[in-house]
């Protein structure tokens, strides 16, 4: 039988304290003047946040966490990938609000910067709320478990709609009550002029990027439930792939194209989750049946599918590039 995980107060305190210090040595430090962010940088970076991660599951959190076990890090891990997954989705979105508002390069690492910090939030919020939630009416699984189930489906069918600033209610009720500038001043978000606050454009890309992600935390918060209800391991796995986000935007979003089937893999995860969830609800009693996927089993499924979506879209992305140079030469 597994043991209780005995998580206080300060263990989410000094968690919080260290994330705060990397993201003051971040922005302080790393990213203190603002510059283009290269490929082999976002590398290194997207390296470090998963090595970091995967650290944390293994071995900091067993060695200060009385109770922790090896079911733990399994929990942990799993929820991790599915989160960092999703996110996916997430960097495709964030590059085309990007380019909607013809985002400088330099800027782009500064606006993710403080739109990770209104993330950690958010979700932080939300994972609370609904860890609560299932404490006190745990039948509530279902109702994750067919949304995950309904999303996943629709992911599949729907085409994306692109980027629509003048449809976001946050930004047209910020526009009412503040002027915003027409062209960008540096990595300002705001300035003042004749004593009058105005907003400059990269400010409404930050409010993009912050309504973005609370909608897809809708979908992924969700999802990790399915894999465990203990709020530290979703709250921490969340926090981790918030955290490489950034990295992982620099280094998707210039070959966007080449993962032209990872939406289907994300999909199928979330119909995946969605029918675990059903089928395999974390505590409450089935009144008719409970088929039990083992979270290492739950681990290995995910990263097969997305592993494949991501194979696949390779693939096909240098046959349609050896396609066009066959067509060039010929």
């Amino acid at each position: 039988m597994l043991g209780i995980i005995e998580i206080t107060s300060w263990h989410y305190a000094g968690f919080l304290a260290c994330v705060l210090i990397f993201l003051a040595l971040d922005l302080g430090v790393f990213h203190k003047s603002a510059h283009v962010v290269k490929f082999r940088e976002a590398i290194g970076w997207t390296t470090l946040w998963v090595t970091l991660s995967f650290v944390f599951g293994l071995f900091i959190a067993p060695a200060l966490i009385n109770g922790w076990e090896k079911q733990d890090t399994v929990e942990f891990i799993t929820g991790y990938i599915i989160e960092l997954s999703l996110s996916m989705d997430n960097v495709f979105v964030i590059a085309l609000i990007f380019t909607y508002f013809r985002v400088p390069l330099q800027f782009q690492h500064r606006v993710l910067f403080w739109g990770i910090l209104g993330a950690l939030v958010m979700r932080g919020a939300l994972i609370a709320a609904g860890a609560a939630i299932i404490q006190q009416f745990a039948w509530t699984l279902y109702l994750f478990g067919a949304f995950l189930l309904f999303t996943g489906i629709k992911m599949m069918f729907v085409s994306d709609e692109g980027v629509h600033p003048e449809k976001n209610p946050v930004l047209r009720l910020t526009k009412k009550f503040f002027p915003v500038t027409p062209e960008f001043h540096g990595q300002k978000f705001s300035l003042r002029e004749h004593g009058k606050l105005l907003l400059t454009p990269l400010s409404l890309v930050l409010l993009m990027v912050e309504t973005t992600d609370l909608i897809f935390a809708l979908d992924s918060i969700p999802a990790i439930f399915a894999i465990t209800t203990k709020p530290f391991i979703v709250f921490t796995s969340n926090v981790f792939a918030i955290l490489g986000l950034r990295s992982l935007y620099f280094v998707l979003a210039g070959a966007i194209d080449y993962f032209r089937y990872l939406k289907v893999g994300l999909s199928l995860v979330l119909v995946f989750i969605g029918v675990k969830m059903l089928i395999d609800p974390h505590g409450h009693d089935p009144k008719w049946f409970q088929v039990k996927i083992e979270s290492t089993m739950s681990l290995i499924i995910v990263g097969a599918i997305i592993a494949t979506s991501m194979a696949m879209s390779v693939t096909a992305g240098r046959r349609e590039k050896q396609s066009r140079n066959d067509s060039k030469n010929s």
